[in-house]
């Protein structure tokens, strides 16, 4: 059937090609396309040139595993922050296409998972990289509301602690994924970077409650209580197209000088925007507050670094040495 999906994707697809795909050799793609003819599907061979479906032709609706389905839920997520309209309104067609094939329990899970993930704004550089080894059981978790157990390496206690949580969302925020959730070990809901989780296993135990629990007021209240950072940050006029496009929390207020704009950011974490900052170059300036500051001009001098030339030691230098 892999190989009926292939030839259904392309208009002429050689045997070789097929072998190589499927890592097989010639006689058994052969063979295999004789048993495919002999169950009824219509496959033309034209001599020198290879294998099509007969025109017209279509498989039933494809099957999607879970992980699949989370796969194309996940990219459509990304896809409709992160590009242009027009490539999210195409994604999103895509996805209505797909949907309309899956079997009722299928679309169900990606409801309830669509709804508990979110991007909450683009950002400057690549997006991290999520494990399947902690994306899969992440996403199960959140769709059918079961207790996760892992081994989370915390930033401000050294060790690993374990952790009971009851997953509530997935976030992409501050140039990481992170699981927001109800810790029982703190009995409270809190913030879990997806790249600190060290272990993770999807326990049988379904959980209840948090039924008004909302990921997007949950961010809010966040930002609103004073947990995000604020900064105050100067941008020359040429620079500010690119903070208003790629600033990925918040622009509190622009505050408009004579050489430059004066803007005031909330900020998820400190060493991240410092990063961000330096990618400006000279066209940005720290105003406040002076630890940022520090984290920029730290940040540039290991640039800075790199670009030195080696320290040359002179005969005359050494000849010093030797007589002192």
């Amino acid at each position: 059937m892999a190989i009926v999906v292939h030839l259904q994707s392309r208009r002429v697809v050689r045997a070789e090609d097929i072998a190589a795909r499927f890592e097989i050799s010639v006689r058994t793609v052969y063979r295999d396309l004789e048993a495919l003819g002999e169950a009824g599907i219509p496959i033309m061979a034209e001599a020198g040139i290879g294998y099509s479906l007969v025109k017209g032709y279509h498989l039933p609706p494809v099957m999607f595993t879970v992980e699949e389905a989370s796969a194309l839920s996940l990219s459509g997520k990304l896809v409709e922050h992160l590009t242009d309209a027009s490539l999210r309104k195409q994604m999103e067609s895509a996805l209505l296409k797909i949907r309309s094939v899956l079997p009722l329990e299928r679309r169900d899970y990606l409801d309830r998972l669509e709804r508990s993930t979110t991007v909450v704004a683009s950002s400057p550089g690549p997006i991290p990289r999520l494990s399947s080894e902690t994306l899969i059981p992440v996403q199960r978790a959140l769709a059918d509301r079961r207790v996760l157990a892992m081994d989370y390496q915390g930033a401000q206690r050294p060790g690993i602690t374990k952790r009971e949580v009851e997953p509530l969302g997935l976030v992409y925020y501050a140039d990481n994924w992170h699981l927001i959730g109800y810790c029982r070990l703190r009995r409270d809901v809190r913030d879990f970077r997806t790249d600190r989780i060290r272990r993770v296993e999807v326990r049988n135990e379904v959980f209840s409650g948090h039924d008004d629990f909302s990921l997007k007021r949950y961010l809010e209240a966040a930002a609103n209580e004073g947990k995000f950072e604020t900064a105050l940050v100067k941008f020359s006029m040429d620079a500010m197209e690119r903070v208003r496009r790629e600033w990925s929390c918040r622009l509190v207020e622009e505050k408009a000088e004579r050489d430059g704009v004066v803007v005031t950011l909330l900020a998820y974490s400190l060493e991240w925007l410092a990063a961000w900052i330096l990618s400006f170059g000279s066209k940005a300036i720290v105003v406040a507050p002076e630890e940022l500051a520090q984290l920029v001009a730290a940040e540039a001098d290991k640039v800075a670094s790199k670009y030195r030339p080696p320290k040359i030691t002179t005969l005359p230098t050494v000849l010093e040495s030797l007589l002192t």
